[in-house]
């Protein structure tokens, strides 16, 4: 299992860049936003984080287009912003014919918004790199996303593709997720990667007993030192 971040915060970025886990960066414009950033500075601040983690580790920047022109023009800007940029679309009508467009020039496209094994499917079949169906989304609903994950997993690595095949592609990331169970259960399923929330993944790193056994060795050791 990979760990991607799921954020647009450098400082985010730079820690978990830190513990040495980090294989990726998803972000879009909406998180970027809540950083305090200007859409109008939304390609600098990419250029940026791709900076930060250096260029074999791919970064999502998602596009704003709503054509297949119009994708594949700003698909071809974004890649050519920094070499590890991955150009994000939503699944639809418009992003398949461009996703298709791109692959074939050799730009990498994380095909988003995926809820159902037929899309994923049809993503993998256009050419993305990278496929993301949604977890947590499910969960809001009441829905086990969970499930709808292990059918776009089985799906997808029924088959072989004539894209990214040299690169391990297409990749399935779990994406919107909530909690440290969603990550273990994709993993138990041979999900490639997990895009992680920073809050999300530094639940990761807890367990309860673990706490209670620092807990413990910070006791010990003031005992040991004499400044119990």
């Amino acid at each position: 299992m990979k760990f991607f971040i799921d954020t647009a915060d450098l400082d985010e970025i730079k820690q978990a860049a830190s513990w040495g886990i980090l294989s990726g960066v998803t972000t879009n414009p909406t998180l970027y936003s809540r950083t305090g950033g200007k859409l109008a500075d939304f390609e600098p601040h990419m250029v940026k984080i791709c900076q930060i983690v250096g260029k074999d580790v791919p970064v999502s920047a998602e596009s704003t287009a709503e054509t297949t022109e119009d994708m594949i023009a700003e698909g071809r800007r974004l890649a050519a912003l920094a070499p590890n940029i991955v150009v994000k679309l939503p699944i639809c009508e418009e992003s398949l014919p461009a996703t298709h467009q791109l692959a074939s020039e050799g730009i990498r496209v994380n095909m988003t918004l995926v809820f159902s094994a037929a899309q994923a499917l049809l993503a993998a079949r256009a050419g993305a790199r990278y496929i993301s169906p949604f977890v947590g989304r499910f969960d809001d609903i009441a829905e086990d996303g969970i499930d709808r994950l292990n059918d776009v997993v089985t799906a997808v690595k029924n088959y072989e593709y004539g894209y990214w095949e040299q690169e391990g592609g297409p990749e399935i990331i779990t994406a919107s997720v909530r909690t440290p169970n969603h990550v273990v259960k994709a993993a138990l399923m041979g999900a490639d990667i997990a895009t992680v929330p920073f809050a999300a993944l530094k639940k990761c790193v807890h367990h309860p007993l673990t706490d209670r056994g620092l807990e413990g060795f910070a006791k010990d050791w003031a005992k040991v030192t004499g400044q119990a």
